[in-house]
């Protein structure tokens, strides 16, 4: 390689010095200065790692969360089934307010709508039903409304879409055409069912047909339904403007299908168990889903050699005893935050007294056999696991309690007489014990405070203005002069409780605030991190290529040096030659 000519930049090497191979020999210095842009470019991947399963981990918590959003209310939670003796007369829903119970239903007539059609009729849809500019007005359910822009030449088609699409009619009343074999009819019906919404065309102004045409061939009637034997008088009906009636049986819709007054048709009301055993298999899931990553991403092999710390320690890449997250504090806030919700009582909850049969049934998912699996080893290990068999006995004990302490929506409740829970303000007041103290005067309240913050008075009302009560208004039941002390709870299903932990894990991160949940708060400052790292790698690289540069020149001039050296040697010999 000698004789080899080598570029670099500017710099070019004859190679004509004594031999040496200067271009190896800097390329072999300049790879060793690398060495720190190759280990800076290693702790920055390491970097990029932990942020990716940052992002992949906090895909999964708004996963879970909307798995959860799913099933925090009773009613998505607790499935009623509802069994009907004649489904062609009747069919019934039923949510998590009915009862479990057998209810009987007779139906006297469906409830309809009012439906008008013209007796003459046009030759085609084609036919103009305006000889000049007109108007036609027509009332409904007591309201008067006149359509004015009906245009000479309007046909009867034009005309028929004119009211199912003008802003005046489109929502109360529907036309068509009835074609008899040899004319076209007119018909218009209400859109509405029950007798309080009569059509009555009042004004057809210039139309072919005029208001005395119209006959009506269904009358707007209510339906008329007996339930329970009730009302008891044979001529008395329980009616309702519609024939889907939500409003008789606490939490049962009845679906009237067809009139029978000679028929009774039995409902059954049940809970159906096996479904909310389903979905209580669907929350540990869902949670065991995001136990299982943090495992993963937290795992240490005792086998193996020394941990992995995160960022510039780490001793053994090839040979990791801790997994890439291992001691990452973000990871365990997140972890211990979720264990928690599952391991403790729900929020607002008191365990059952069976001397003073007050509190909860069932406070905790241990007993309905919902338990983290801690046995070293397992395949489980870290991962809730159901005893089945503890939930079946659960669920035909108390299927409300089971379902209560899973998705209850937030629910007030007070533990003392003194006090009435009057309302709270969902989506601020939060879930959770409150103290409150009350001094009355016997006349007013005279000053009230909830967890120790002045609550605003009314009356003999309180209301929380400030903190997790704000919102909540209680009523003051003892008025006689005195301090009165007690507590109230704002009971939340551990749904609701794992999505409100779940919202805050996954908040984004502010950038003018610097708030946000703790992983959005990570992968911002990992973002600083590998910020600072390419300003190294790109400080290092700047460094090493002035270092290559002047190198290059080094050793260009000690080439050029050694070449005129070895070319006076040259010319030495050659003299020495001539002189022998």
């Amino acid at each position: 390689m000698a004789d080899s000519t080598y570029t670099s930049g500017s710099i070019n090497f004859t190679g004509l010095g004594n031999g040496t191979d200067f271009n190896t020999l800097i390329d072999g210095l300049v790879e060793v200065e690398r060495s720190r842009v190759t280990r800076l470019k290693n702790w920055k991947t390491s970097w990029e790692e932990k942020n990716a399963q940052f992002m992949d981990l906090n895909t999964k918590l708004l996963s879970l969360k909307t798995s959860l959003e799913g099933m925090d209310t009773l009613n998505d939670f607790m499935t009623k089934g509802v069994s009907s003796s004649n489904t062609n007369l009747l069919v019934a829903t039923a949510d998590a307010d009915a009862l479990e119970s057998s209810h009987t239903v007779l139906i006297n007539q469906l409830a309809t709508n009012d439906i008008l059609i013209t007796n003459s009729g046009a030759s085609s849809m084609d036919s103009v039903i305006a000889s000049s500019d007109t108007s036609f007005t027509f009332s409904y359910g007591g309201e008067s409304i006149t359509i004015n822009d009906i245009s000479a030449g309007t046909t009867l088609e034009g005309f028929v879409e004119l009211i199912n699409n003008h802003p005046d009619s489109r929502g109360l009343i529907q036309a068509t055409t009835i074609f008899d074999g040899t004319s076209y009819h007119l018909q218009l019906a209400g859109k509405g069912l029950g007798a309080d919404n009569q059509l009555v065309i009042s004004n057809a102004g210039s139309l072919a047909f005029g208001a005395g045409d119209f006959t009506e061939t269904q009358n707007a009637q209510n339906s008329q339904i007996r339930v329970d034997g009730f009302p008891t008088s044979n001529s008395a009906w329980i009616e309702r403007g519609s024939n889907s009636v939500d409003d008789i049986i606490s939490g049962i819709t009845l679906d009237l299908k067809a009139a029978a007054p000679g028929s009774v048709v039995s409902l059954t009301v049940t809970t159906d168990t096996s479904d909310i055993a389903d979905k209580v298999t669907a929350f540990v899931e869902a949670v065991n889903t995001i136990r299982a990553q943090i495992i993963a991403l937290t795992k240490v092999d005792q086998t193996k050699g020394a941990v992995s710390t995160g960022g510039n320690s780490l001793t053994d890449p090839e040979d990791k005893k801790g997994s890439i997250l291992t001691g990452n504090y973000g990871i365990d806030i997140i972890s211990q935050n979720l264990k928690n919700i599952t391991a403790n009582i729900g929020v607002g909850f008191t365990p059952w007294d069976p001397e003073t049969r007050s509190g909860d049934k069932y406070c905790a998912l241990s007993q309905l056999g919902i338990m983290t699996d801690a046995e070293q080893g397992s395949a489980t290990y870290g991962l809730l696991t159901i005893d089945y068999e503890k939930l079946d006995e659960a669920l035909q004990d108390d299927p409300t309690a089971v379902a209560e302490l899973f998705s209850l929506e937030p629910t007030g409740t007070s533990r003392t007489t003194d006090f009435t829970f009057n309302s709270l303000v969902e989506g601020t007041t939060k879930p959770g014990e409150y103290d409150i103290e009350v001094v009355s005067d016997g006349t007013q309240i005279i000053s009230a405070t909830i967890n120790g913050e002045d609550a605003a008075v009314s009356g003999w009302e309180i209301t929380a203005l400030s903190g997790d009560a704000s919102g909540m208004a209680l009523r003051l039941n003892n008025t006689g002069a005195g301090t009165y002390n007690g507590k109230v709870a704002v009971k939340a299903g551990k749904a609701t409780e794992m999505i409100d932990e779940l919202t805050a894990l996954t908040k984004p991160y502010n950038k003018f605030t610097y708030e946000g949940g703790p992983l959005a708060v990570l992968q911002h400052n990992y973002g600083d991190i590998m910020d600072s790292i390419d300003d190294k790698i790109k400080f290092e690289e700047t460094r090493i290529d002035k270092l290559e540069r002047n190198l290059r020149l080094k050793y260009s001039r000690l080439d050029t040096l050694l070449g005129q050296y070895q070319l006076r040697q040259g010319q030495l010999e050659a003299a020495l030659a001539q002189l022998e």
